[in-house]
């Protein structure tokens, strides 16, 4: 990919909250850019994903479990929302940051304002 495709978080009532913490709209973006995914939700999350290991696209509804920045074994959830949600599925997994950490990254759900762009950007 030569260009670069921008998709904003979506964000709910706690979007101030995120805001002052550094996680909101100003400090975050989701780019895909030079065939690599790039995320990243202030100082909370960043991670790059080159797009040939992204195995699956979906979109998610139900209840998840939280806004901000949580995670575990693999699977992490980089949010500002209950909506919008677009589940990305990488293999082999790769290496993401959360909270200055190194972290495992296989699954990632994010809260987008449009999901289906990020699809087709991603070629899906």
């Amino acid at each position: 990919m030569t260009s670069t495709a921008s998709i904003s978080f979506r964000y709910g009532a706690l979007r101030p909250l995120l805001s002052a913490l550094g996680m909101g709209p100003g400090f975050s973006r989701v780019e895909v850019d030079n065939d690599t995914l790039h995320v990243v939700m202030g100082w909370a999350f960043r991670a790059a994903i080159p797009v040939r290991q992204i195995t699956g696209v979906r979109q998610r509804t139900g209840l998840v479990g939280g806004i901000g920045v949580h995670g575990w074994r693999g699977r992490w959830l980089v949010n500002g929302a209950t909506t919008g949600l677009l589940v990305i599925t990488i293999d082999p997994p790769v290496r993401a940051w959360a909270t200055g950490f190194p972290v495992q990254l296989r699954e990632l759900t994010l809260s987008l304002e449009d999901p289906a762009a990020l699809s087709v950007a991603l070629g899906r």
